[in-house]
């Protein structure tokens, strides 16, 4: 296992997020579309959860997202983050809070 310095990860923004939007990737059948709401701005994250969950089962969750994340360019799309989900063999779960917390609120 390779450590990360406290200081390195103190560099990530993670906050909780609200999905405004869901919509399909034109150029990949596997990548979601993502608007979700910090609450300072709207942005769009690319996500390859689209086997395992369908859109109406997102839209409106809050979700856990790496906000500070570079910009990048994913089949076409620009992504402005990075959804958090964990994933085994047959499985993915995204990350959701267990209780309601305002969006934009960090997570450490």
């Amino acid at each position: 296992m390779e450590y990360v310095k406290l200081e390195d990860f103190k560099k990530l923004d993670i906050r909780i997020a609200k999905i405004l939007k869901v919509e399909e990737h034109p150029n990949a059948d596997k990548l979601y579309l993502i608007t979700v709401s910090t609450g300072e701005a709207e942005k769009t994250v690319v996500a390859g959860i689209r086997p395992y969950y369908k859109k109406e089962e997102l839209e409106g969750k809050l979700v856990v997202i790496i906000n500070n994340l570079e910009p990048a360019n994913i089949r076409g799309i620009v992504s402005n983050g990075m959804l958090l989900a964990s994933k085994d063999e047959s499985s993915l779960a995204v990350l959701i809070p267990e209780r309601a917390v305002k969006i934009g609120s960090p997570v450490s």
